[in-house]
Parts: C-alpha cells; structure tokens; sequence
C-alpha cells in the first residue's frame, strides 16, 4: 500500500453546497426564487401547444362563384356525396361547374338527374370555411387543405426543429454569456417573435417565426431549469424539478385552453398569449446570476456580493470570508476538467446506456406530444379536452415524485408505461356510441406517458456518472427534439382513421417499457462519479477494474491525491472452513 504524504497544515477544500450551507435551503429567497422561476416557465405550456387551436382544420368544402345563377336546389348538389360508412361531402373536389350550368338550365330540379356519371374537378375557386367554431385558423387564413394539408403539421414541426437547435446551442450559450443572460435574452425572443407572428404575411413567414420561437422556447427553459439547480439548496432541487418546473407548464397548457375558448380568430389568440412575456421585464431586478457560474468565470467579488444578499433576505449573517483563495481555486481547476461526447461510447457499458437512453427519450417523446396534439381528434368539447390533457398532467407529475422517493426506478417506470401503452391499444376495441369511454381511456394514457416523461429524465441523470452526466443529458435532449418532429404527423394520422394514431402510440409507449427492463437499478444507489463506478448490465461485460481490486479517492487538496490500493486474496480452505 502506498499512501502519498500529505500536509497536515494544508487546509481543507469544502465544495460549494458545503460552503453555501449557512444560507439555509428553504428561506425567503429561495422560496421567490422557487416561485419566479417556475413563473418563467409556464408559457412554455401554451407556446409549444397552441397549434392545437391555431392551426386546427374548421369544416370546409369547395367554393362556388356566385355569378352563376345558379338556383339553390344546384347550389347544394356541387358538391360531390362521399359514400362510406360514415357518407360526407366532398372536401377537396366539386363537380365540373360548366355541365353543372347546362343540367341545370336543362333540369330546373336536381333531383331528376343522376349525378353518379358527372365528371369532378378540384376546388378551383378555393374553399368555403365553416364559422361556428371558429373566425379564423392559419389553414382557414392559407388554405392549409387538401393538396395542401400537411403544412399545418409541418408548422409545428419547424417549432420543434427550432427546440432541436435550441437544445444543442442552450448549454452553451448559458456557459459562456451566463444564466441570466441567456434567460432573459431567450425570454425577448420568444416574445418578440410570438407578437410578430400575428402580423405573418404568409405561412412561410410563419415557419420561420415558429422556428426562432422554438428555439427561445427550450433555450429559455434550459437556462431557468440550470438557474434554479445553482441557486437552490440540494432538498429543494428534486422539488423544483419535479414539481416547481413540470406543474408550471402544466398551469400554461391549461390556460391555453381557456384563452382559446373565448379567442376564436388565431391573430388575436397568438397576440393575447404572447403578450404574457410583457409580464417578465420586472423578474430582472428580482432574479439575480448564478454565484456558481459567476466564481467558475474568475468573478468572485460578484458572487459574494449575491451571497450576502441572500443571507440578508434570509435573516442570516454571513460569514467574513466566504470563500477562501484555495477554494477558487480548486472550484476553477474542476470546471477545466471535462469529458467529451465520445465519452458517452468510449465503453460497452456506457456505450448501451447511451443508446438505450436516447431510444427511451425519442419515443416517450412521440407518445406525449401525439397524444397532447391529438386533442382536436377527440370526440366531444375540444376546449374541454385540452383542459383536461393538460390537467391530467398535475397528477402524473406529483405520482412521478412519489415515485421517485419511494419506489425502484426500473420497474415503476416500465410498469407505468405498459400500463399507458395497452390502455391506448384498447381504444380500438370500444365503440363508437360511446365515445365518452374512448376520451377516458386517452386521458389515462396521457397520465401514464406524463409520468413517464418526467421519470425518465431523473433516471437518466442517476445511470450517468457526474463525468459526463451533463453531457449524456444534453445529447438525450437534442435527440428527443426528432421526436418532437415527427409528433404532429401521429395526429394527422387521425384524418385517415380516428383510432389510427392510439394505435400507433399505445405500441410506442409499451415499447419503452420493456427497454427500459435493461438498464441497472438506480434506486437506493450512490451516484457514479466516473464511468468505471457505473453498474453493470447483467447481459453486457465491459472493460471496468478487475473483481479483485477496488480503488478508493479521497478528496484532493492543491492537486495532492490520496490513492489507496488493495488487493483482495481469495480466502484459504482453511479461513472458511472458521467462518462456517
């Protein structure tokens, strides 16, 4: 065993949840804090979301020029009947007009003719858009019908390719230029963008706001999700994540559909939910920089004055010298140590975490937000579904940290998704009479899929080791943004069959939870610091430390490592026959 010499008159380096203890966890500041930016979050509810009600397709069919002199008995008969089980008229074809005028000037009465043998053309004069839900939606405004149908979900594609980028350039961005900074940058373009939106000349322009709003949108909620991990203490960290941040957005989602009730024309709606961001000016003087941040980028003078402050709204004195010069100094040296994204593949272990983790967030992803997009597809009050969708979610977030707390991660997780995934496949098998049942049915599973989505991240953080734990959170984050893409074409699914898209998402959301059988148990568990502390796959060996050697690090002081090295020797016949 070697041990190397250590100074006894070295002092000790804390860390910075050590040194910060005497601000207290729960005080005054924290609890604003706890509450301002939960605050910032809640238009993430209704921004992503919205296309719910501003791009919903209104009834429409086959506009006919008034010059035509036609009589009304004519009128009605333009339109082509669709046979089926469920008969329709025609929404993107009409009959040729110019034998329309000659039988009509030939039969006075429609019904003599057979219309079966008239030759169709397409909707040449445009559409006609049905007024009782709504005054006006983007596809009502840009004739997203027809031949045209798929632009009102590739709209909220853009949005989420928007959040793809955001996800990729949102740690960095708050690394370099600062928490506030970014959040409340990202915070003006998320606004400024929602408010020029209404003015949008054309669905073009559209795209590219929603793109540049997607963007703010996960930048924004990254930047308020890292502020709110530095500044609060660790017994509030899991509350504000769990329950602080998620259930914010849950009271945004539902108040989307409120607005949406009583705003019917897409302009004035997008106007009245982007004015929320006005609300956000004064959080500047109340939300101060990360301290944390602050000290990593050589600006100490600044974080102790934040200290301070924080002690004085708490009641508390701070102490003369917060931080000592060794302790900078050793908090700068463990910022300069940092893991690349190869990292995340370098072994067979991380190797099949990573990928797992990635397929897991990808497709909870596709499960929640078709479900959440799907809204206009189920039967009944669409307000009323939203509502309850979004509602739903309160529940599914306080269960998820319930669980957390108290239940193993592995199997509480896939059984919650199989539960959520065969509760979706039965909406195929209840009938169409009792539709009541069916939207039952796809709120239960939305509350599934909800706990899920919010389980699974706390997961991936505890099977990441602290080397790489940001990183192989951030990847997972930038993947699941293909989900988010591909989400609103499951919903458009629904124009072809209604219960199309339940399928579809109840075999997506069993699907992870019998992936998620093969990753380890984190419960209970200490968190790995490096890749070799991580468990093992039962099915999966990887090159780690060999099962008779163990290492132990102790703490570091001025780059002086305690290194103890054991070797364990197999025990003699003799030695166990003592020990029975």
């Amino acid at each position: 065993m070697e041990v190397a010499a250590v100074d006894a008159d070295v002092p000790e380096v804390r860390d910075y949840d050590e040194v910060t203890t005497f601000l207290g966890d729960w005080g005054p500041f924290q609890k604003l804090i706890f509450l301002l930016l939960s605050f910032s979050v809640f238009p993430n509810g209704f921004t992503g979301l919205s296309i719910i009600f501003v791009g919903d397709v209104p009834d429409h069919r086959c506009s006919i020029p008034a010059n035509l002199n036609l009589s009304e008995a004519w009128m009605n008969r333009t339109i082509p009947l669709v046979p089926g089980d469920d008969p329709h008229y025609s929404k993107c074809s009409r009959y040729r007009l110019d034998v329309i005028v000659n039988l009509s000037e030939t039969f006075p009465d429609p019904d003599l003719v057979n219309m079966s043998g008239v030759e169709q053309e397409p909707c040449l004069d445009g559409w006609e858009y049905s007024r009782e839900q709504y005054i006006s939606t983007i596809v009502s405004e840009w004739d997203l019908v027809c031949n045209n149908d798929w632009k009102s979900p590739f709209s909220m594609s853009i949005l989420f390719a928007g959040v793809l980028v955001g996800s990729f350039i949102s740690g960095q961005l708050s690394d370099k230029f600062g928490r506030k900074a970014v959040l409340f940058g990202t915070m003006a373009v998320q606004g400024v963008c929602s408010i020029l939106q209404v003015f949008a000349p054309n669905w073009e322009t559209f795209c590219l706001l929603n793109f540049l709003i997607g963007l703010g949108k996960t930048s924004k909620y990254m930047a308020a999700f890292v502020l709110g991990m530095e500044l609060l203490g660790k017994s509030v960290r899991i509350l504000f994540c769990a329950l602080g941040v998620c259930i914010s957005y849950a009271i945004g989602y539902m108040l989307l559909s409120f607005f949406g009730y009583f705003i019917r024309s897409w302009q004035m709606l997008l106007l009245a939910l982007s004015f929320s961001s006005l609300l956000y000016i004064p959080l500047w003087w109340f939300i101060p920089e990360s301290p944390r941040w602050l000290m990593l980028n050589g600006r100490s003078k600044e974080a102790e004055e934040i200290f301070r402050y924080i002690a004085k709204k708490n009641g508390i004195m701070a102490p003369d010298v917060i931080f000592s010069d060794l302790e900078l100094e050793d908090m700068k040296a463990k910022s300069t140590q940092s893991h690349s994204i190869i990292h995340l593949v370098k072994t067979n272990n991380i190797r099949v975490v990573t990928i797992i983790s990635m397929l897991l967030w990808v497709i909870i992803t596709i499960g929640y937000y078709g479900l959440s997009l799907n809204t206009p597809n189920l039967h009944g009050d669409k307000y009323l579904n939203c509502f309850f969708s979004a509602a739903i979610e309160v529940p599914a977030y306080i269960a998820s940290w319930l669980f957390l707390r108290r239940l193993p991660r592995r199997v509480t997780l896939s059984g919650t998704l199989l539960l959520g995934g065969a509760i979706l496949l039965l909406i195929q098998f209840i009938p169409s009479d009792i539709s009541g049942l069916a939207t039952v049915l796809v709120m239960s599973g939305k509350l599934a899929t909800t706990c899920g989505f919010s389980m699974i991240i706390v997961y991936s953080s505890e099977l990441y080791p602290t080397a790489v734990r940001n990183t192989g959170i951030g990847v997972s984050s930038t993947v699941c943004s293909f989900g988010r893409i591909i989400s609103p074409y499951i919903f458009y699914l629904g124009i072809y069959h209604e219960v199309l898209p339940y399928t579809l998402l109840g075999c997506l959301t069993a699907l992870p939870g019998i992936l998620v059988l093969i990753l380890p148990e984190t419960f209970n568990h200490p968190l790995p610091d490096t890749i070799e502390q991580m468990q093992n796959f039962k099915r999966f060996s990887y090159r780690g430390l060999p099962e008779n050697h163990f290492n132990i690090y102790k703490k570091s002081d001025l780059n002086i490592v305690v290194k103890e090295e054991r070797k364990i020797k197999p025990a003699t016949k003799l030695q166990q026959n003592k020990n029975g």
